[in-house]
């Protein structure tokens, strides 16, 4: 473990996966939001060797897209977010086996997944998505374009049971899952895409 993953027994840690090809402002501006409406102790941003539904091509090296994570969160000055390549190093490349490892070496951390509303209309693509719900609480920050059809859609329609309301979104963490909660606040229209674009990459 890295010294900067130490985490100490009873703390909450968001977990936000991806590329992050590159790291931008948009990942600082919600990792900031779900800070302080989750109230957790720490973020970990999980960059992923190979996103499975993403094509390799055009995805900067590992080391690359590490090292620009941790120097934009270094200049962040925010000693919560933490940039990890834990996924490279216990071998995971779906994310329900990445929770299932982190939960069993870690069972005295409560862990929520952080993703995009963009990302909620793609979960059922995701491999054991289902099984995943029940594994860890979830936070769905609000993107542009995406947020409505977000809240419609078929994984937030099996979840409306448990979703929690904004309100209570600092219990979300110490909630057994299934539990859900749609987060609220001003949309950053940056994307990692768009980034790619104006660089004139792939």
């Amino acid at each position: 473990m890295k010294r900067n993953e130490a985490l100490a027994p009873g703390m909450t840690v968001g977990l936000l996966g991806g590329s992050f090809n590159p790291a931008h402002e948009g990942h600082l501006h919600l990792t900031r939001m779900c800070l302080r409406a989750l109230a957790l102790d720490r973020i970990w941003w999980l960059v992923s060797p190979q996103n499975p539904l993403k094509s390799a091509s055009g995805m900067a090296p590992l080391a690359t897209r590490m090292k620009d994570a941790e120097e934009l969160v270094a200049r962040s000055g925010d000693p919560r977010i933490v940039v990890t390549n834990i996924e490279t190093r216990l071998g995971t490349r779906f994310t329900i086996d990445t929770i299932r490892a982190l939960k069993a070496r870690h069972p005295d951390i409560r862990f929520v997944w952080l993703m995009g509303a963009d990302n909620m209309l793609q979960l059922p693509r995701w491999a054991k998505w289902r099984d995943l719900t029940r594994e860890i609480a979830m936070a769905i920050y609000p993107r542009p374009g995406f947020t409505l059809n977000a809240r419609l859609s078929p994984a937030a329609t099996m979840l409306k049971g448990v979703t929690l309301d904004q309100s209570d979104a600092a219990l979300l963490a110490h909630a057994a899952p299934p539990a859900l909660v749609f987060l609220e606040g001003p949309e950053h229209p940056a994307s990692a895409t768009s980034i790619r674009a104006a660089r004139g990459e792939s």
